[in-house]
């Protein structure tokens, strides 16, 4: 048999063992393993384990991924998120489903120094749920705004999903940061439209609350103050060159920390268990990415990536038409495979083909994660509707998938205005550069 055909093989094998749940970083660096040692050696692929698993691990590019993980660990358990909603009902409260439009807003700010779409959506429901059930709010609205508004943690940065896909594809971690904010600020005005007309025709979803005055809205800016800030110290550092993404992540915590201590808004106790879960969630990402960079070592001697790219880009189609084909690809595949896996396990074999094509692998990374931020909402993997529902028992799951039902338009939505109109996410790390 030939390479490509071991190749095939070890696709259908990972498919299979996929199916039967087995972990995707283990399915994957099973995969990885046994196909290099076939095609390869044994001896050649134990030393790929070992080599990726340390490079993997002592990755300094990596170390973003914690770093980012423990401020926004640190801004859930010293408040920031209750008070970033607050600031959003003042602003909001008062128009139809405002409510569920401040969730959006308030998910769209923890989205700047959280980094992860789930771990926003579980801060949101916490936060969010009980307050939209105390003025009576659509179940299927309440439920779904959150999901939804959770999966722009996936986009708006620091992003995780935007790191990965940086290292795997060798671009610059602050670009594709930058190339989010624009991007997703579009979605997050998407969803509160959608709010606000599904409102607007059915009352009962969202009940207007009390209005607010003006004083009061201007008093409740300093409720996302401090995120702010820490924000454009970051974007703005990185952006002038004063720093590297890595010490941009490292700059951004410190600073977290620091305000929650002077607000005397976190204890001991707390940071510790901040850290735990940055320990927990870091090593979960960690050990993603060096099962999928051992799948890809076993793709890249098969040629099924070299091959497929030649094949496709040799096709008698448009390339709008490929990408096309792409972009339902990950669509699918979002429905099935959580976002970050996905991205793991495909990037190798269509990134050539996009680059080949004459795409800017910018834009390309801002439209797989909005393509992906669908999965995440559809069933029947939907990632951060079982985080929801797991945060709220008493609201069955089918509920909250119908409530992120018209979310997933808007999502189409954008990313239809971003295929047509790529300057949206390529403006500003042009600008930069």
């Amino acid at each position: 048999m030939t390479p490509f055909e071991y190749g095939i093989i070890g696709c259908l094998m990972l498919i299979a063992l996929l199916l039967t749940s087995m972990p995707v970083a283990y399915a994957m660096a099973i995969c990885g393993f046994a196909g290099f040692a076939i095609v390869v050696s044994p001896q050649a692929a134990f030393t790929m384990v070992v080599h990726d698993l340390f490079d993997t691990f002592y990755s300094y590019s990596l170390t973003v991924i914690p770093l980012f993980v423990f401020m926004g660990q640190i801004a859930f358990h010293a408040g920031i998120s209750r008070r970033l909603f607050n600031t959003a009902y003042k602003w909001l409260g008062s128009l139809p489903g405002g409510l569920a439009m401040a969730t959006v807003g308030a998910c769209t700010v923890f989205g700047a120094i959280c980094g992860s779409g789930p771990a926003t959506a579980a801060t949101m429901a916490a936060v969010a749920l009980p307050e939209m059930k105390r003025y009576r709010y659509s179940e299927e609205l309440a439920s779904g705004s959150v999901a939804a508004g959770g999966s722009l943690g996936m986009l708006i940065p620091p992003s995780v999903v935007f790191i990965v896909y940086a290292i795997l594809t060798e671009q610059s971690i602050g670009r594709l940061f930058v190339s989010g904010i624009l991007p997703g600020l579009l979605i997050a005005c998407l969803f509160c439209l959608t709010i606000y007309l599904n409102c607007r025709i059915n009352r009962n979803l969202g009940p207007q609350g009390p209005r607010t005055t003006f004083l009061e809205k201007i008093r409740s800016l300093s409720g996302v103050a401090e995120i702010l800030i820490i924000f454009v110290v970051m974007m703005a550092g990185m952006f002038l060159g004063f720093f590297t993404p890595t010490e941009a992540a490292a700059v951004g915590a410190f600073t977290t920390l620091v305000v929650a201590f002077i607000k005397r808004e976190i204890s001991i106790k707390k940071v510790i268990q901040a850290l735990f879960e940055t320990i927990r969630t870091s090593c979960m990402v960690m050990v993603i990415v060096a099962g999928a960079v051992m799948f890809g070592h076993f793709l890249a001697v098969t040629q099924i990536p070299s091959e497929l790219a030649t094949w496709l880009s040799g096709l008698p189609l448009p390339p709008w038409l490929i990408i096309s084909f792409v972009i339902l690809f990950y669509f699918i595949g979002g429905c099935f495979i959580d976002a970050l896996a996905l991205i793991l396990l495909t990037i190798p074999i269509f990134y050539p083909v996009i680059t080949k094509l004459g795409f800017d692998p910018v834009w390309f990374g801002v439209i797989i994660v909005v393509i992906t931020q669908m999965g995440v909402i559809s069933p029947p993997v939907g990632v951060n509707v079982y985080v929801v529902s797991g945060m709220e028992r008493d609201i069955p799951l089918q509920v909250i998938f119908k409530g992120a039902l018209p979310f997933l338009y808007a999502l189409f939505i954008a990313a239809g205005i971003l295929i047509i109109f790529p300057q949206i996410a390529t403006w500003l790390p042009n600008l930069m550069h």
